[in-house]
């Protein structure tokens, strides 16, 4: 009897093979425009015991598959488990965000990377859950923060606009800064390749803060940590499949994307169609759509989406937004997103 081969049209556009059946996941595709979500956030606790719990972590992840034809599975966290892990203090409050007691130059010494990785545990345990309630086609994306994003946090206790407090901290205070993140970076690639062998096909970095740098901080402060992520993580785990989301990174997209060698890039909703030129040649990309344009719908939606698919028909692409779906999002526009994408 012949067996079967059972292809993952994500995971093999990632790999670099274009596929006839354009692959889809969304961007916080498991969150608060979902009922079934809103539901069981009601009943988790806080959002932090939610992320550790293998059980519900893992319902949360699938539930979007059963409601929608998407290629992926993305495991459901935060980027903000790993300053947990490593000792931080960390809370999230309803209407405020995350909060988290500020790292100085003092207390950065005191940041423990090997606690950061029995902290996750549980996170581990919920991409094997996943990975056993997934079909054999669907792709298993695990994902971490990356470390400038993940310092903005930790340095400013909160997110920012402008990252102001990271910024000058990176510039006073250097040699505090760089242990920071080489703590950051470490912690990561342990983290990425548990992920990756308990059962996750792929891997992305958000770097979510990548806009408001000036080149030189872009490359040392983005582009060297997500390469040395990129590396570290192929030397436990070779050939490891990874997607990077600078988002913001605009002009330095070309350079990020040739230093770091990740598989695919992510463009957010600002970057023109036509800069995929500028992109090495066969690099595949993931996006581009406006939430926003999905949270309106109606023929500007449509129209949008079949420009997206065909401003990149020449590279392997999978569809995604730009930056996450917001929680006001109809469900009905997401599945007429879905059937239009498959249709251009």
């Amino acid at each position: 009897m012949t067996e079967t081969l059972v292809v993952k049209p994500l995971l093999e556009t990632v790999l670099g093979r274009r596929q006839q059946r354009l692959p889809i996941w969304i961007m916080r595709q498991a969150g608060r425009y979902l009922p079934e979500y809103r539901e069981l956030r009601a009943r988790a606790g806080s959002f932090l015991e939610l992320c550790y719990n293998p059980e519900l972590a893992a319902e949360v992840t699938l539930q979007p598959l059963r409601r929608f034809d998407l290629d992926a599975a993305i495991l459901f966290s935060d980027i903000l488990v790993i300053p947990d892990g490593l000792g931080q203090e960390v809370r999230f409050e309803a209407g405020e965000g995350p909060i988290l007691v500020p790292v100085t130059s003092d207390t950065v010494s005191a940041l423990d990377p090997q606690g950061a990785l029995e902290k996750v545990g549980p996170i581990i345990e919920t991409v094997r859950r996943v990975r056993a309630g997934l079909g054999p086609e669907k792709t298993l994306i695990g994902f971490c923060g990356s470390p400038w994003t993940v310092a903005t946090y930790m340095i400013g206790g909160r997110g920012s606009s402008d990252q102001a407090a990271s910024r000058v901290f990176a510039l006073t205070q250097p040699e505090a800064f760089a242990r920071l993140i080489d703590i950051l970076v470490e912690a990561s690639i342990g983290y990425l390749a548990a992920q990756l062998r308990a059962g996750a096909d792929v891997v992305q970095l958000f770097e979510s803060w990548a806009l408001n740098l000036d080149e030189v901080a872009f490359r040392n402060w983005v582009i060297e940590p997500n390469r040395r992520i990129v590396e570290g993580l192929r030397k436990l785990i070779p050939g490891a499949p990874v997607i990077g989301f600078p988002r913001g990174a605009a002009g330095n997209l070309p350079a990020y994307a040739k230093a770091t060698g990740v598989n695919v890039l992510g463009l957010d909703y600002a970057t023109p169609l036509g800069f995929a030129a500028e992109l090495p040649a066969g690099l595949g990309v993931q996006g581009n759509l406006d939430p926003l344009r999905l949270l309106a719908g109606g023929e500007q939606m449509d129209n949008r989406v079949r420009e997206i698919v065909a401003g990149f028909r020449d590279r392997p692409h999978i569809f995604n937004l730009g930056h996450g779906i917001v929680p006001e999002t109809p469900i009905g526009h997401v599945e007429r997103l879905i059937a239009v994408a498959r249709g251009a």
